[in-house]
């Protein structure tokens, strides 16, 4: 099994303190790295989260298995960035049909590496399958807690991750994903395409 190699877009960027609660974390950082501006992100209620979208984001479950029903196929990982802190292990990416280019997300989470078993450690780090994906199939106990619903104006780095054609009104989730002992496993922003 092989061990990505950390690839950060700014080698150069600090990676400072974490504002664990802010409705953009891990994402932040990830901007913050490629000296980019943030896009435009404001926070609404789960009531007015617009179908289909609220169907996939307003739930305590993970987004891999309600993507992987609503699309009706398997999803994997395409990486865009990554780093690793300690035992946190950030990564930006797109989850991705199998049977189709088309990315059904991107986002940013952080992982706390050491809460997970070595193999579900390895999984992780071999970038292929989602993290909700592990879980389930490995018995990880855990629960999704959102934290905020988010509303996003796309910009040109997302469009682009997302392959829209012009920029649109996206919608996400802010979400923490905490073992049996309410520990937190990972940090998450997921963001839906159109």
């Amino acid at each position: 099994m092989r061990q990505p190699e950390p690839h950060i877009v700014n080698p150069d960027a600090p990676f400072g303190p974490r504002a664990v609660f802010s409705d953009a974390y891990p994402l932040n950082e990830f901007y913050a790295a490629r000296n980019m501006p943030m896009p435009v992100i404001a926070e609404i209620p789960a009531a007015d989260v617009p179908e289909p979208y609220k169907s996939l984001l307003v739930h305590k479950t993970d987004m891999t298995s309600k993507l992987e029903a609503f699309h009706k196929g398997k999803i994997h990982i395409q990486p865009i960035a990554r780093h690793t802190t300690d035992n946190e292990y950030f990564r930006e990416v797109t989850l991705v049909l199998d049977h189709s280019p088309k990315p059904v997300e991107f986002g940013a989470i952080k992982i706390i590496l050491d809460l997970f078993p070595n193999e579900a450690q390895q999984e992780i780090l071999n970038e292929e399958r989602p993290l909700g994906k592990i879980l389930t199939e490995r018995n990880i106990a855990f629960a999704s807690k959102p934290r905020a619903f988010l509303q996003i104006a796309a910009d040109s780095f997302i469009q682009s991750a997302l392959l829209l054609d012009a920029g649109a009104t996206l919608y996400g989730r802010r979400n923490t994903l905490v073992d049996a002992w309410d520990r937190p496993l990972a940090e998450i922003v997921e963001i839906l395409p159109p």
